[in-house]
């Protein structure tokens, strides 16, 4: 698969991207924001963070990045001042996409492994702060990227397109920088993801062994609590999964090729390097888009309220409009 494969591939996919992904991210903001699926504030917070970040990384890369680039082809956007926010902007966006799964990740595990501290830490106020101050830690570790960013070719005194210097090709310092930054997201994220994960896990099935043995009942006989904590169990291990499982190819191609992601040789351009990257873009942009869908299938009020919202576009009193 060279090249073209490639690029008629993303001049399909990425237009879908974004017609799918816009409206399926901010229903998702809507309905949660409303507070109505029977979610705590706590994560609901965390929820529409999530959404809400999962909706600028498809603003920024589908369609700014990509569908401009086949389609559109806005000028304005490729001056290299402009190109070089747009890269900024896509990593901050993207860190906050992960860096919210991971927080709210962490937030479920104190919930149900720490009682102690579930009161103090699980509230509205401290997902304020820990979203909040996520978004200002990925501002600052993209700040020196800027930096490093010049103009892949200048024509009449203005600058186009955006590649990196060559310091940042060249220099450890550079080198150790990218480095830090794909350990950090996603690969970090990821293990302290399934650490966690598991350990929830781990708490879960001793609390239902004990419970069950306190109750004296069968297998067959339903505990509420027991279904409380299982039904959350699946909405956090499904957002998870799906993060994990589509970030893989990105991980991959990052922690082996970081710096190559700025250049446009044409060599490069046309090698399975490059192919690599694009299918991990693809996957890594997909799992955003599909956090809606985890919560249409895991939350039941979730879907009334996703019902409720069509009936009230569709329809007047429960008729169709004429």
């Amino acid at each position: 698969m060279g090249y073209q494969a490639i690029y008629y591939i993303a001049a399909i996919y990425f237009p879908t991207l974004v017609a799918v992904g816009v409206p399926v991210n901010l229903t998702a903001i809507v309905i949660l924001s409303r507070g109505k699926c029977g979610l705590s504030k706590c994560i609901t917070r965390y929820l529409v963070g999530m959404a809400t970040a999962d909706l600028m990384v498809v603003i920024v890369v589908a369609l700014v990045e990509q569908t401009n680039n086949i389609y559109i082809y806005s000028r304005s956007l490729l001056i290299t001042p402009v190109c070089a926010l747009t890269v900024i902007f896509r990593v901050i966006m993207t860190d906050c996409s992960v860096w919210f799964t991971v927080s709210f990740t962490f937030d479920r595990f104190i919930a149900i492994c720490c009682r102690k501290l579930r009161e103090r830490y699980c509230t509205e106020r401290t997902a304020t702060v820990v979203i909040v101050t996520v978004v200002i830690v990925s501002c600052g570790r993209c700040v020196p990227a800027y930096f490093v960013i010049e103009p892949y070719v200048i024509i009449d005194n203005t600058p186009w397109r955006c590649t990196g210097t060559y310091e940042y090709a060249t220099s450890p310092v550079w080198r150790a920088y990218q480095l830090l930054g794909s350990i950090l997201t996603p690969l970090l994220p990821i293990g302290l993801i399934l650490v966690f994960n598991g350990l929830t896990v781990r708490h879960i099935v001793v609390a239902i062994r004990v419970r069950r043995r306190l109750r004296h009942s069968s297998d067959n006989q339903k505990d509420a609590e027991v279904e409380k904590r299982r039904k959350s169990i699946i909405l956090l291990f499904s957002i998870s999964a799906n993060f994990i499982l589509l970030s893989m190819p990105y991980v991959a191609h990052s922690l082996k090729w970081q710096q190559q992601n700025y250049f446009y040789e044409d060599r490069y351009l046309s090698s399975p390097v490059y192919i690599l990257q694009q299918f991990g873009l693809m996957l890594l942009l997909l799992s955003v888009c599909t956090n809606t869908c985890i919560y249409t299938l895991t939350q039941r009020k979730f879907r009334e309220e996703l019902r409720n919202g069509m009936k009230y576009v569709f329809t007047l009193n429960g008729h169709l409009c004429r």
